[in-house]
């Protein structure tokens, strides 16, 4: 029957003790993890405030027009951001152009018609490429890829794509291995083992009852993927797409090996060039009050970039399911 309340109406001791023992934890719980989150949010400001103040004086100098000012004389101290702005967006956009369809197709082959017994090797190859340090990256690019790239790729993408309206005078100029286009190459390396992981992995959780039922229906491999796997991960891909995006704006040493570090903005992607990242390696430690303050600047405009990127990527999936609940 159990043993009945001491008192009538009335809770046994040690339940209360019990009760109020898990409670207290609970609330010593809730507020120990809010503080680690808290912690995210205040690092984050940390850092923007920080930029901001260190910024101010470039900021207060040259105004809106730093972002746009095609210039960067440190000897006269006539500073603009145009020229990193443009070398970090052209470099990265290389680097995703050619680095998503690659991942897209290692991700693919992984889960849909890799053989078992090949599919862990090439999964863990995968990640290994991941860990290896940006500066290896950068050696590589200088020493072995440069040169093979001036000998071969340069004039093999003058002979054909330099040759064609509106985009031959991209793949002009002098043939040296270094410039925007390899930068943008060597990028597409490193973030391609970041994008894959990440399109494999999503790829996995799709229930193998949808793909078993797709396949019953007579749907091919590439019917599955496009009506079955893609709309159920496509928050995942454009995750992984934005995280090795994120990678590629904020990369420095390999880039610096191999963009050529110019301070000038040319048409062709042979050319030098420079990014945020590169001129901050660059130019930081020699750098004096007023030349240190552009370079802050410099840093929050790449915190700027990488902010709008994300929330960029944000509206698109917000987008994406919104037209997909429509469809339903």
């Amino acid at each position: 029957m159990g043993t009945p309340p001491t008192t009538s109406g009335m809770m046994d001791p040690r339940m209360v003790a019990v009760v109020k023992k898990q409670r207290t934890q609970d609330f010593l719980f809730h507020k120990v993890t809010m503080l680690f989150a808290l912690l995210v949010l205040i690092a984050l400001a940390g850092i923007l405030v920080s930029l901001m103040i260190s910024a101010w004086p470039a900021f207060q100098k040259f105004g809106i027009q730093f972002i746009w000012t095609n210039e960067w004389d440190i000897i006269n101290e006539n500073f603009g951001a145009a020229i990193a702005i443009y070398g970090t967006l052209i470099s990265s956009v290389i680097a995703l152009l050619i680095a998503v369809p690659l991942a897209f197709g290692i991700a693919l082959f992984l889960t849909e018609m890799c053989p078992l017994w090949l599919r862990r090797p090439l999964g863990t190859a995968i990640e290994l490429l991941a860990a290896v340090p940006s500066i290896i990256y950068g050696m590589f690019g200088l020493f072995i890829f440069a040169p093979l790239f001036a000998d071969y790729g340069q004039p093999a993408l003058q002979s054909t794509l330099g040759q064609m309206p509106l985009i031959g005078p991209l793949f002009g100029g002098a043939m040296n291995g270094i410039g925007l286009l390899a930068a943008g190459i060597i990028l597409a390396f490193m973030v391609l083992p970041f994008i894959a992981a990440v399109m494999r992995d999503v790829f996995e959780i799709v229930p193998p009852i949808l793909r078993e039922s797709a396949y019953g229906l007579g749907c091919t491999t590439w019917e599955v993927v496009r009506y079955i796997v893609l709309p159920y991960t496509q928050k995942g891909v454009i995750g992984g797409i934005m995280l090795g995006l994120g990678r590629a704006l904020g990369e420095t040493m390999a880039v610096t090996f191999v963009i050529g570090n110019s301070q000038r903005i040319r048409e062709s992607l042979f050319a030098p060039g420079t990014s945020i990242a590169s001129t901050l390696a660059n130019e930081f430690g020699e750098a004096d009050d007023f030349h240190l303050s552009t370079l802050f600047a410099l840093g929050f405009l790449l915190f700027v970039i990488t902010f709008v990127v994300l929330a960029l990527a944000k509206i698109m999936i917000m987008r994406a399911e919104k037209a997909q609940g429509a469809k339903t």
